[in-house]
């Protein structure tokens, strides 16, 4: 029973394809000539722009005098290729041809021996001294909570203060 199925199928598929085969040799007189694009090659813009174009019914013109259009010269941008072998970059470029800081800093070695250090020409008259310039600064040390509390618990004036807080710290519920 499968083998009929499948030997069904085939030829059913081979009449398909006859068929089809037949509908493209022989064209209907009747029908008008449809062009099929997807089996030509695909349509590009242009194409069917020049189509809508066509279609559109053109409308009268008034005479008008149209001026020439000037026309526009093109140029091979080709012939100004260079060749393609040739380097991208200089390869031969030296730096101290070209660049005057090599100039500059020799120049500035050479006068260092000549000029006087920062020992010769600082004097003790022209330093500014004040104490205390930056005491702002400074962090202040403050004694932590515990250690406050442990100097008033000592005092013997302030009973009163540590027995309250001896309630506090010490509850009974």
């Amino acid at each position: 029973m499968g083998e009929i199925k499948i030997i069904i199928w085939i030829v059913l598929g081979i009449i398909y394809l006859v068929s089809r085969a037949r509908k493209k040799q022989v064209p209907d007189s009747t029908a008008a000539p449809v062009e099929d694009y997807r089996e030509d090659k695909p349509v590009t813009f242009e194409e069917l722009l020049k189509e809508i174009q066509a279609t559109k019914a053109p409308e009268p013109q008034a005479e008008k005098q149209l001026e020439p259009v000037a026309e526009y010269q093109t140029k091979d941008y080709d012939d100004d290729l260079r060749d393609e072998k040739e380097p991208l970059e200089q390869t031969d470029y030296n730096y101290k041809d070209h660049d005057t800081i090599y100039e500059t800093y020799e120049k500035a070695r050479q006068e260092a021996f000549l000029r006087p250090s920062m020992e010769e020409t600082m004097k003790l008259e022209n330093t500014i001294v004040r104490f205390g310039q930056f005491k702002g600064y400074e962090q202040q040390i403050r004694p932590s909570l515990a250690k406050e509390y442990g100097r008033e618990l000592q005092d013997t004036t302030n009973f009163r203060k540590a027995f309250i807080l001896s309630e506090i710290l010490n509850r009974k519920y």
